[in-house]
């Protein structure tokens, strides 16, 4: 919920993929990911691990750049 209210919070569209009743899925989040927790978070099929990562791209002021967002600052 938490890196679902961040990325709505910075307009940001996504798309959100279940894997907790299909195993092919979790087991292609592992291999893309190299975690097993969820969520993963990929932006632009680069994994950048689940919301603590992303809070804390975010407090370092290099989400934004990632999501392709322009900061005037």
């Amino acid at each position: 919920m938490r890196a679902r209210r961040l990325l709505k919070k910075k307009g940001i569209e996504f798309e959100e993929i279940s894997v907790a009743r299909d195993k092919s899925l979790w087991h292609e989040m592992e291999q893309r990911s190299g975690r097993i927790t969820v969520p993963q978070i990929f932006i632009n099929d680069e994994s950048v691990g689940g919301y603590d990562d992303i809070a804390e791209l975010n407090r370092q002021g290099e989400l934004d750049q990632k999501l392709g967002i322009e900061t005037n600052g």
